[in-house]
């Protein structure tokens, strides 16, 4: 079975952003002061514990996330074919 890298990339890259957009947010609700979820100011250009930082956070973190889902389906792609008859059983079939 191949991967789609596009759907892989979107699919990780909507789960990494939505993870940060709402850890932000979830951090302005408690009144916390989201002193480690301002660490990833150093990783998102602009990004803020904020509501509009939690935006800024969520297209960063699905840059990211598509980014490596993308690379993670290319690698299983192109390695999977050399590994095939030790990750996939052998079909059996019945003469019967």
């Amino acid at each position: 079975m191949r991967l789609s890298k596009g759907a892989f990339g979107l699919s990780l890259g909507l789960v990494v952003g939505l993870y940060v957009l709402l850890a932000t947010w979830w951090l302005i609700i408690i009144d916390s002061n989201g002193f480690y979820m301002s660490k990833l100011s150093r990783f998102f250009y602009g990004y803020y514990v904020g509501w509009g930082g939690g935006l800024i956070g969520f297209f960063g973190g699905f840059v990211y996330g598509f980014v490596a889902g993308f690379l993670i389906a290319w690698i299983y792609n192109t390695v999977r074919p050399k590994f095939r008859k030790y990750i996939e059983p052998e079909r059996v079939i019945n003469d019967k």
